[in-house]
């Protein structure tokens, strides 16, 4: 669904341009050196907007110095302080997330809002249903998904009244139906770009699970312009699961698929410890293709048969595949090395 464009940084997200990849960091802010590092592999690992919390002012004070050192833009993650918002624009943040319901009123938020004004810095509203307001609540009979569109909706129009629309919206909810339901209606209810996650959505396995599942519904859709795989791990973590959710949507091109067959009684190597080194062998490569690991020499030709290169085991041996089709045979403990080869000197 064709959203209004929002420039964040040097970059773009809405309008039908790709979605964006974004994750927080888990450091400090205050702790600049360790934050930066911590941004230069989220970059490297393909994060294309970065959120840090500023919950002090000496959080907001060394914006500038990160940003100096660093090549994605910067979003201020404020919570409860109105001033910490303020600090944080002025100290050069390329965006801020805030939820107008806990800043502290609407003469605090319009203080945000004019200062955000000043420099054209969006706004990305964000509602949880953790954080759902009484009124909602009440009216609905609970946490629902039409009282987190109508608590963002108030906080838009809240925005809007002020006389700003250089805004994006989030709502998010660990319950993943619901956070898949009220995006569907959010979706038909306003144009603004929308920030779309599960949140609290858990561990590395659960959280990509539930993530998996509600983000894949959700932009299958048409719905998302920027997205966030919350995990409980390293950041890291939460780009490589975005960036293959993403792709499995055919919404991203880059990069190499690996696809592995399941184990079964027929397989007579470490299949699983050798998708595993694949997967972090082609992870900086940048190729556009489908890398196969099959762990039957009999069988998986023919199953490797749709990607572009693949490789099998057996006993002591292994195959090198393309489209289907044995180019060799090579020693069991050469199969990685080859490969790789392969993709260093593919096309």
């Amino acid at each position: 669904m064709k959203t209004k464009t929002v420039h964040i940084g040097n970059r773009v997200i809405g309008g039908g341009n790709p979605i964006l990849i974004q994750s927080m960091t888990n450091t400090r802010t205050e702790d600049v050196k360790a934050t930066v590092e911590q941004i230069h592999r989220l970059e490297q690992a393909g994060c294309e907007i970065i959120r840090c919390t500023i919950p002090t002012m000496e959080a907001a004070a060394v914006i500038g110095e990160i940003k100096k050192q660093i090549s994605i833009p910067f979003v201020a993650d404020i919570h409860f302080d109105y001033k910490m918002a303020i600090a944080a624009i002025e100290n050069g943040a390329d965006k801020i997330r805030i939820n107008p319901g806990n800043i502290g009123g609407r003469g605090k938020v319009a203080a945000v809002v004019h200062a955000a004004k000043e420099r054209n810095i969006p706004i990305r509203v964000g509602v949880n249903s953790g954080s759902l307001e009484k009124e909602q609540i009440e009216k609905y009979g609970g946490v629902t998904a039409q009282g987190l569109v109508e608590s963002a909706l108030d906080k838009v129009k809240m925005i809007e009244d002020i006389g700003y629309d250089n805004l994006v919206i989030s709502i998010k909810s660990s319950d993943v139906l619901m956070c898949i339901k009220a995006h569907e209606i959010l979706a038909k209810e306003t144009n603004y770009p929308l920030h779309v996650g599960i949140t609290e959505s858990g561990t590395v396995f659960s959280g990509n699970v539930k993530s998996g599942v509600g983000l894949g519904i959700i932009l299958y859709q048409g719905i998302g312009d920027t997205i966030r795989v919350s995990l409980t791990g390293d950041p890291v973590e939460e780009i490589k699961s975005a960036k293959l959710i993403l792709r499995s949507l055919g919404l991203r091109k880059s990069g190499i698929e690996v696809v592995s067959c399941p184990t079964c009684g027929r397989t007579k190597i470490d299949l699983i410890g050798l998708a595993n080194q694949v997967e972090q062998m082609v992870a900086d490569i940048p190729l556009d293709i489908k890398v196969a690991v099959m762990g039957c020499a009999v069988n998986g030709p023919g199953e490797a048969k749709e990607a572009d290169i693949g490789i099998a085991g057996g006993i002591g041996e292994g195959l090198l595949i393309k489209k289907g089709e044995i180019i060799k045979k090579v020693p069991e403990e050469q199969l990685l090395s080859v490969l790789r080869e392969e993709l260093l000197h593919w096309g």
